[in-house]
């Protein structure tokens, strides 16, 4: 059984594998650890990760399905998918679907099913690496502000890719656990040792405050931006050079699709070189209306234009900070990975918050997946791993609420707070006649990324009737591994006995009892299981995800099918050289010169189809 974790970033894809020695970042094709999140189509074939980025020339690949998938899942629009519009290099459609042209027909992707082909190309890399060992159990990141559609979409993905996630990790919770693992200098008699997590991605931040003992970790707070990354640093370059040449060689790079493209690439490399250097050039050949193009930028004229989105960068530090209930000055460390923290000004601003130099003791881009392979080895019964407990915290906090209000707490009207631990399970007692909705629901908008909706679902439990005025109704709500609620149980209690209580109330799921402590002569219980429809708002239905799996089984088909034609082209040619080789040297003695010539205009007729007819024919033309 393999054990597996993968990190699906918005820009690169990394798997990793727990083995008896350690854990393995695991290589693709290219025998490179990193693979570009990036999906393309030509007439026909599906090209992903690396073979999708260097088609970009010929075929504009589907990249940022991170960003798409908030689009699609609930977001303001105006906050977030029309905002990356102008970056990317392909139309969206309605609900962040895309189209493409294969084989003759255009389809229509969700991003749900592009995340599924991400994991499926994962998957396939795993079980190379692996030797061809089945993989199928794994632990997949995802960033803390998911919500309820977006952590299912990604379940929905990975069950279209094959895949059994044992657990959906926080990106920064997996890094903690790869963090604090192996290290005995954390914790000790004067208490736990508190360390921050900063991770600068390409699209977002994210902050994590935690403790460490000898027994295992816990997350104490979580903060992030949703749209501050890597990537907003590459697009402040890219408008100012863009703003240069339209100035200088008279061309608008921003109207032109491919020019944009290749200033873009420009760009993330001159931010690279400017990481390590005090100025940075950027020369493209033929950029736009066959100019030449070359603009030099210092790194303090850089820092000068991301001055704005180097103060966002320590809001949502404060925020983990204050949610943490921690004093700076007791924190060991902070921690900074994430492909987009190689900046130093964003090292230098976090220094100035912290009072202390962020260390980088972690690689900045495969932490993520290292810890989530590390936590899938810990869930699977196939490896042993000692005793270390992980808690994550609840990023968000999430109520329930029926036809008469909200389902109040003595603190507040959340079910699940945020900053506590999960997995968690609550109980539910309500006095109930028929059948009714609970609605669940982020308390707190500020809790989540700006124009997000709180609204995550319906449970419709029924339909029943209850049969006395003692009556009620009791629902067993369960926040799992994965982060997502569900309603688990519900059933109709008929409790006859004296002085009843008749008012809702809502009490922690701890012994699994049906009722108290009272001895069964004081009342008579009757128990009656009853319905529930879950509906989740920005979920897939079973027929879209039946659909989604059809759709991928006929594009993995065809994928396997231009591979052996491939193979099978490949072996046809390279018997028409060896044979024609052999025909002039070992086999020369044995055949006369009209059997040479007639052999030799065959090989020829064949190796002419083979590059002219032949290049678009498919597998199931063997008979040549």
């Amino acid at each position: 059984m393999s054990v597996v974790g993968f990190d699906v970033g918005n820009d690169t894809l990394v798997a990793a594998a727990a083995r008896q020695r350690g854990i393995d970042v695991l290589l693709n094709a290219e025998s490179k650890r990193e693979s570009p999140a990036a999906v393309a189509f030509s007439h026909n074939a599906r090209l992903i990760g690396s073979h999708a980025a260097s088609a970009s020339a010929s075929h504009a690949p589907f990249s940022s399905v991170k960003r798409l998938l908030l689009g699609a899942t609930g977001r303001d629009p105006a906050s977030s998918l029309l905002r990356d519009l102008p970056r990317l290099p392909f139309p969206v459609f309605s609900a962040a679907a895309v189209h493409a042209d294969h084989i003759g027909r255009r389809i229509a992707l969700s991003p749900t099913h592009l995340l599924s082909m991400l994991l499926a190309y994962l998957k396939q890399v795993a079980e190379a690496d692996l030797g061809g060992a089945p993989v199928a159990d794994c632990v997949i990141s995802v960033p803390c502000y998911f919500t309820q559609a977006q952590r299912r979409a990604y379940l929905d993905a990975a069950a279209v890719a094959g895949l059994r996630p044992l657990r959906l990790m926080h990106d920064l919770a997996a890094t903690a656990l790869g963090y604090g693992l192996y290290r005995s200098d954390l914790g000790s008699a004067g208490g736990p040792t508190h360390v921050a997590f900063v991770d600068v991605g390409q699209c977002d931040t994210q902050v994590a405050v935690v403790a460490f003992d000898e027994s295992g970790m816990k997350v104490l707070s979580h903060g992030f931006d949703a749209d501050l990354g890597g990537r907003d640093f590459d697009e402040v370059l890219f408008e100012h050079f863009a703003e240069e040449f339209r100035d200088r060689y008279k061309i608008d790079v921003v109207g032109n699709v491919k020019a944009s493209m290749r200033l873009r690439a420009a760009c993330e490399k001159a931010k690279k070189v400017l990481s390590a250097n005090a100025e940075a050039v950027v020369n493209i050949e033929c950029l736009m209306d066959e100019k030449d193009v070359r603009g030099v930028i210092r790194r303090d004229e850089f820092e000068k234009l991301c001055a704005g989105l180097l103060e966002r960068v320590v809001e949502p530090c404060k925020r983990a900070v204050a949610d943490s209930r921690i004093v700076l000055g007791s924190l060991h460390s902070v921690e900074l990975v994430g492909s987009g923290s190689r900046v130093p000004s964003i090292a230098k601003v976090l220094a100035g918050f912290f009072r202390r130099e962020p260390s980088r003791t972690l690689n900045a881009s495969e932490c993520v997946a290292r810890g989530c392979a590390l936590q899938c080895a810990m869930l699977s019964p196939a490896f042993r791993v000692r005793e270390y407990e992980v808690q994550d915290a609840i990023p968000a906090s999430i109520g329930f609420s029926t036809r008469e209000g909200s389902i109040s707490t003595l603190s507040s009207n959340a079910l699940f707070r945020r900053g506590l631990p999960f997995p968690s399970v609550k109980t539910i007692i309500l006095q109930k006649n028929s059948s009714f909705n609970l609605d669940a629901y982020y308390v707190d908008g500020s809790e989540l990324p700006p124009g997000t909706s709180a609204n995550i679902g319906s449970f419709q439990i029924g339909p029943f009737q209850a049969h006395s005025e003692a009556s009620k109704v009791k629902v067993k709500v369960r926040l799992n591994l994965h982060g997502l609620i569900s309603v688990e149980s519900a059933a109709l209690i008929d409790d006859y006995r004296r002085d009843a209580n008749t008012a809702d109330h809502m009490e922690v799921d701890s012994s699994g009892d049906d009722m108290g402590d009272k001895s069964r002569n004081e009342r008579s219980i009757q128990r009656q299981d009853l319905r529930i429809i879950e509906y989740i708002y920005g979920a897939m239905s079973k027929q879209e995800l039946l659909e989604a799996q059809e759709e991928e089984q006929q594009l993995a088909y065809q994928d396997k099918l231009m591979e052996r034609t491939k193979d099978r082209k490949n072996a046809l040619e390279s018997y028409v050289y060896d044979t024609r080789n052999k025909l002039s040297e070992r086999y020369r003695s044995f055949a006369t010169d009209s059997e040479r010539e007639e052999i030799s205009a065959n090989l020829q007729q064949t190796e002419e189809w083979l590059y002219e007819e032949g290049s678009g024919c498919s597998f199931h033309l063997r008979a040549y």
